[in-house]
């Protein structure tokens, strides 16, 4: 997709889930185009070692991998921060590949799973609604990722995408009605917009009009804090 497309797509989608979000709460208990010139796709994370203390995994795409910015500038690398600065115990698995769909994250969850994992993140299905795939296998794929995270024990948050209007407005409520569907069936943590307030700014993206900038990753690190610090506070309790 050109960079004229796909900024166009998201930016547009900002206006799509204001619209869809307004009687929607957060309180379920709970992209992928060309990148800039100048900038390198990240290469695959190397595969999880056995660490000494819980894991957060963040199952994303590029906006994860933090496509165009420096690690340290990637929003996994801002909630590392975070958790730290909140005395919460944690390493924070970056699980961004940049391109992935919500079928590639499924097919690499065992890998991404590896370690003591805690928290599973799935920020995935940009590039799904960039592609126009089914909005049944993106629900699929999601409740499968859920499902195994679930059943070995792992606390999911999930957040939420929107997809480009030239699908048409069937296609984008489907889309939309994914996330917070699959939030309400399996009683997980939901994000409704993982690029709330940032997608639609030109000063908060890259010039693809899609990656943050740092001050974006910024803002998608506080909206994903917001929901995951009570959940990390809980799960950083010994089991009693």
């Amino acid at each position: 997709m050109t960079r004229r497309v796909a900024a166009f797509a998201l930016g547009a989608s900002l206006c799509v889930a204001a619209a869809c979000h307004r009687d929607e709460h957060a309180v379920l208990t709970s992209s992928e185009s060309a990148a800039p010139a100048a900038s390198a796709a990240p290469s695959p994370p190397t595969r999880p070692q056995a660490a000494a203390v819980p894991r957060i995994v963040i199952l994303g795409d590029s906006l994860t991998a933090g496509l165009g910015l420096a690690p340290a500038e990637a929003y996994p690398a801002l909630v590392q921060q975070r958790l730290k600065r909140e005395g919460l115990d944690y390493e924070v698995v970056n699980a961004g590949v940049s391109g992935d769909t919500s079928a590639g994250g499924l097919a690499r969850l065992d890998w991404a799973l590896a370690g003591d994992v805690r928290i599973l993140i799935v920020a995935l299905g940009g590039n799904d609604g960039l592609r126009g795939l089914p909005t049944s296998e993106l629900r699929d794929n999601l409740a499968r990722i859920i499902e195994t995270a679930q059943a070995r024990g792992i606390a999911v948050i999930l957040a939420g995408m929107e997809a480009p209007p030239n699908y048409g407005r069937d296609y984008t409520v489907s889309f939309h009605n994914v996330y917070p569907n699959l939030a309400r069936k399996y009683h997980v943590a939901l994000v409704p917009f993982l690029l709330q307030g940032v997608a639609g700014t030109a000063s908060l993206n890259q010039r693809d009009g899609i990656h943050p900038t740092p001050e974006g990753a910024r803002i998608v690190a506080d909206t994903v804090w917001t929901v995951l610090k009570p959940l990390a506070e809980e799960r950083s309790r010994p089991a009693s």
